[in-house]
């Protein structure tokens, strides 16, 4: 890790932490929309199977949207070109971007969590590290495809488009509605090609079936392959964007 990805790391953390408003609606806009879930599912045994790939499906979203809207801003202001500019490598410009938005859906992802354990009294059989591990993994995969889709818009109106385009059908196709097993063959082949499909059954696993890590590998696997090939792609897409 280079010292100009923490740089541009410190910059966006700090850049967002001067923005109160901002920084308070992170943490409200979560806990409203979890406790709008916590009250339209009252019975407990319910909520306890819900809750999980409600988690997941909430750090996927609220990962996506913060470093989408935001590198999108920054590109309308100037700061990636001007970054582009200088000797800072591409893949340097998209790490940073990433730590920089990680630790704020970091943040996200653990207030989602213990909000709902404690609040909602949502109870887990598998061990919390693990837990909060691979719930790191799924944001991690949602700043990286919100990296992605922010470079390839060109601007506010398009990026979103990409919301409802990309995160509804995952939502819908994820399990949590209907099984994936009782939707036609061809949304089951789409829904094992999307990454919160493999989001909901690890964190239903940990959660619910007290498995541990090693018992989905794939899972695991799936997502940390799509975090790194949306990375590569967002540096590349901003490459070509720099040429042209």
């Amino acid at each position: 890790m280079s010292d100009s990805t923490l740089t541009i790391a410190q910059r966006i953390i700090l850049q967002l932490i001067r923005d109160r408003r901002t920084l308070v609606l992170i943490i409200i806009v979560p806990l409203v929309i979890a406790s709008l879930v916590g009250v339209i599912v009252p019975d407990k045994r319910t909520l306890d199977y819900v809750a999980p790939p409600m988690l997941a499906i909430l750090i996927l979203f609220f990962g996506f949207l913060l470093p989408g809207i935001n590198a999108l801003r920054e590109r309308s202001q100037g700061t990636m070109e001007r970054l582009m500019a200088s000797p800072v490598s591409r893949l340097d410009i998209v790490g940073g971007y990433l730590l920089g938005f990680l630790c704020f859906a970091l943040v996200q992802t653990l207030v989602l969590f213990f909000y709902n354990t404690y609040v909602f009294d949502v109870s887990f059989s598998g061990a919390l590290w693990q837990i909060i591990v691979f719930q790191v993994l799924i944001g991690i995969g949602a700043v990286c495809m919100g990296i992605f889709f922010s470079i390839l818009a060109r601007n506010e109106f398009q990026m979103m488009q990409f919301i409802p385009l990309i995160i509804l059908p995952q939502i819908v196709l994820c399990g949590l509605l209907w099984p994936i097993s009782q939707m036609p063959h061809y949304l089951q082949w789409l829904a094992n090609a999307l990454p919160l499909t493999y989001g909901v059954d690890g964190i239903k696993a940990l959660m619910v079936q007290g498995q541990s890590l090693l018992d989905i590998g794939k899972d695991i696997g799936v997502l940390a392959g799509y975090a790194v090939g949306l990375l590569i792609l967002a540096a590349l897409t901003l490459r070509r964007g720099a040429a042209s």
